[in-house]
């Protein structure tokens, strides 16, 4: 009796087990965001409900983790033992990520030979926007000085003025720490308001302002009207000269998709360009389209991303980023600025926003407009052979004319000892003083001086962790590193000879130009204008504003302010060094140094006045010189199309570049020599290398570099991801790969 109420007690739980209902549910495949570890098999619940592309919570280990329900037969048909599922957490209350998107993410990793999970970061890029609606609290300058002012408060408030926005953005802005933010609210100097997350955008009406159109414009227009209301994807080139009105242009096409109730976005390559464009935009459609850039609040981006994929937003306005943003019924993309090289992302995921935009198109189903007064070769090449639609407006609009340009012969006509503005442009710079109209110096050189050095012993200031110089600064008495931010106060002796005020620059920046100016026409208005001070939409819309106003004569500036700006009044365009682009064996130098120089001689002209260009060179006679002195772009195109195919260089051939570094610097020689030396003999395909890049240092790690050059019938992605793939490296030690890459440092 006694042994059968034992063996009960001991079979019971066994019974229990054995009559257990085995776990049922779906199979799914998850996409984590982390790149540490790649698509994983879980078990969604038969009471869950998720569609292939919902966003979930599932465990990792002992983690929660999000992650995105994959497509089938996507990563292979490996499969994990059903007892071995996990289930699905949780379902995120967002939109899936439509059919469209995934295969665009699965192409871009394939592509430029990228982690899943790093490419699907782009598209999840606000965690934020993952959490439930409702409102924040955000602060704001009450107008309330504060009893106790330390300098670190009224910097804060200095720092704050006409800012918005939660502690800790509040004090990344101010440069305080959260702690004095904090104290400002207690003490009433900031006061809370709240906002909500989720608030409404307004509407763009498409009939608002409906612009005069030239007929070349019209006839533009036209075309991108009907690919749009044909709703298919169909790659066009709006291929206009400065100044011919390729924004109002593509805005009809915009127009056409709002009527229709699809969704627009407009690429930007640059954020100081973002308010002229907001500004047109407005007077176009009546009000501001969303904007999309890394300067946005984390609520603005929350609010944008949940706007787009829930399909309120009609128009985003925003930098390559935005390329990646779900919307949910998207009719056309348009790239602005398109032949732009910081459209190309350097780090990462480097992929091309331009050629990434054209095949979301694809998967999609949308028109892609690539707009440029310098289409890049590649876009070119395209039409040519019948893969895009070419249009042209080669003539300005009303009545501005092209302007006429001349090249300075600097062996012939020079500077004064210790100045780098030429006579004849002096003089014109003058001439434009006189008259009440502005000039545009450009410049494309950051800071005062690209290299200081002692003059006693010759010690040239270099980055402690880059192989590259220390820029002097002289505006903000700083020597910086323009690869990695080190920055550093100039000092006052050489630190190698001990020698006091020893330390002269070398060559000229745009800060140096300014000086020139200041110093040779005392009463210039100047302005300095790069990536140092305009470095927000809002620094930018000051710096517009003020040459509007006209209380600015000169412009010296980088490549930052030869696009997209319109300033009637701005009738002299001066190139100080137009051999600065073409120096080095850059592919694409010479294609670079012409559409930069071309788009600052836009500026020129642009209304009823008459524009001028001076370009200042040592070498009239290059091949790029000549072609913008007579106006013969086309000319130029097809020497350089022709010796690319020669060269069997893109568009002809195809480039990736393999980057190794380590804190180490035999680590990543051996590991170079490693992938050197594993490189399969293809035909068609050869590797070049190693060999240390050309920026050998780079953020304190040492970098060597191999090239490989193939054809375009090679499959360079699958040889590339098997080479690579079948070899292991120290855990220090990064390899990276850049499929067509723009930069070769």
């Amino acid at each position: 009796m006694g042994r059968q109420i034992r063996d009960a007690a001991m079979g019971a739980p066994y019974i229990r087990r054995m009559n257990r209902p085995r776990p049922s549910g779906k199979r799914v495949r998850v996409v984590l965001l982390t790149q540490v570890i790649g698509p994983l098999d879980y078990r969604l619940p038969d009471w869950m409900e998720a569609d292939v592309g919902s966003a979930v919570v599932v465990p990792l280990g002992p983690r929660k983790m999000v992650g995105v329900i994959w497509d089938d037969g996507v990563f292979g048909d490996e499969a994990v033992e059903e007892h071995r599922l996990r289930n699905v957490l949780e379902v995120i209350d967002v939109p899936p990520i439509k059919r469209g998107l995934r295969r665009l993410v699965d192409w871009v990793a394939d592509y430029y030979l990228s982690n899943h999970a790093a490419v699907l970061r782009m598209v999840i890029s606000s965690s934020a926007a993952l959490s439930a609606g409702g409102t924040v609290t955000e602060y704001r300058p009450s107008g309330i000085e504060p009893a106790r002012l330390t300098p670190q408060r009224a910097a804060a408030l200095d720092a704050l003025v006409d800012v918005q926005g939660l502690v800790r953005e509040l004090a990344e802005q101010a440069g305080v720490s959260e702690g004095v933010i904090r104290g400002l609210v207690k003490v009433g100097a900031l006061e809370p308001v709240t906002v909500s997350i989720d608030a409404p955008f307004a509407a763009p009406d498409p009939e608002h302002h409906r612009p005069e159109l030239s007929d070349l414009q019209e006839a533009a227009a036209g075309v991108m009207r009907d690919a749009v209301k044909q709703g298919a994807f169909e790659p066009i080139v709006l291929d206009g000269v400065t100044g011919s009105g390729k924004t109002e242009t593509y805005f009809e096409a915009v127009a056409e998709a709002l009527k229709t109730g699809k969704q627009v976005l407009v690429l930007l390559p640059e954020i100081a360009l973002t308010q002229p464009f907001l500004q047109r935009f407005e007077a176009r459609f009546g009000v501001e389209p969303a904007t999309w850039h890394s300067g946005m609040k984390q609520s603005q981006r929350r609010r944008v991303w949940r706007g787009v994929a829930e399909g309120r937003v009609q128009v985003v306005a925003g930098a390559r980023s935005a390329l990646f943003l779900p919307f949910a019924n998207p009719g056309l993309i348009v790239v602005d600025e398109a032949h732009e090289i910081s459209f190309k992302q350097e780090d990462g995921v480097r992929y091309h926003a331009r050629d990434v935009a054209v095949m979301r198109g694809k998967f999609e189903g949308f028109p892609v407009v690539l707009a440029s007064a310098t289409p890049a070769l590649e876009s070119r090449h395209m039409v040519s052979i019948g893969r895009y639609k070419g249009l042209e407006i080669p003539s300005r609009f009303g009545a501005a004319k092209m302007p006429r340009i001349e090249a300075i012969d600097l062996t012939q006509d020079q500077p004064e000892r210790g100045h780098w503005i030429a006579p004849t442009l002096l003089k014109a710079l003058e001439e434009r003083l006189e008259r009440g109209e502005q000039s545009l110096l450009f410049l494309n050189r950051r800071g005062y001086a690209p290299l200081t050095l002692c003059r006693n012993c010759g010690h040239r200031f270099e980055c402690p962790n880059c192989t590259a110089w220390m820029v002097e600064h002289r505006l903000v008495r700083r020597l910086a590193c323009h690869h990695c931010g080190h920055v550093m106060p100039p000092p006052d002796a050489c630190p190698e000879c001990s020698a006091e005020d020893s330390l002269v620059p070398c060559g000229p920046g745009v800060e140096r130009i300014c000086d020139e100016v200041q110093r040779m026409l005392p009463e210039a208005r100047t302005i300095v204008a790069t990536s140092d001070t305009l470095w927000s939409p809002e620094k930018a819309a000051e710096f517009v504003a003020l040459v509007e106003n006209k209380a600015v004569d000169i412009i010296i500036g980088t490549q930052l302010v030869t696009k997209g700006y319109h300033f009637p009044e701005l009738t002299l365009v001066g190139v100080i060094d137009a051999d600065l682009g073409l120096e080095g064996g850059d592919l694409r130098a010479a294609e670079r140094t012409f559409q930069q120089i071309a788009q600052a001689a836009g500026r020129a002209g642009r209304a009823e006045k008459p524009g001028e260009v001076f370009i200042q060179t040592r070498n009239p006679s290059h091949p790029v010189i000549a072609a913008l002195v007579e106006g013969d772009r086309d000319a130029f195109y097809d020497a350089e199309t022709a010796q690319r195919r020669r060269a069997g260089a893109p568009p002809f051939g195809r480039f990736a570049a393999i980057i190794i570094s380590s804190e180490d610097e035999r680590e990543a020689i051996e590991a170079a020599r490693a992938i050197g030396g594993s490189a399969p003999e293809i035909e068609g395909m050869h590797v070049y290398g190693p060999a240390p890049a050309p920026l050998a240092m780079l953020r304190g790690r040492h970098r060597q570099r191999l090239l490989v050059h193939a054809q375009r019938s090679v499959e360079l992605q699958n040889i590339m991801r098997e080479w690579l793939g079948g070899l292991q490296f120290p855990r220090g030690v990064r390899v990276g790969v850049d499929v067509d890459p723009y930069s070769f440092l």
